[in-house]
């Protein structure tokens, strides 16, 4: 039998857990369109670690002096 394998999905909670936030810091990031990607089904908010792993390596900076990213950096 051929199963696709699901995404792995973090709740708001496991997320805040993470990176050491609030639940409420999301909530808001999610209201201003400025944190990962979710998914929302019904009244459930998820994150697929994916979309999680993407946004922190967007988000990852070589120095404080500028917006450049370090991934283009590293690219």
């Amino acid at each position: 039998m051929n199963t696709v394998p699901q995404p792995e999905l973090l709740t708001p909670r496991q997320l805040a857990a993470r990176w050491g936030l609030s639940e409420k810091t999301l909530e808001r990031w999610r209201m201003l369109g400025s944190g990962p990607v979710f998914l929302k089904l019904g009244g459930r908010v998820l994150y697929q670690v994916v979309e999680i792993e993407a946004h922190e390596l967007k988000r990852t900076r070589r120095c404080t002096a500028g917006n450049q990213p370090a991934a283009e950096v590293w690219a």
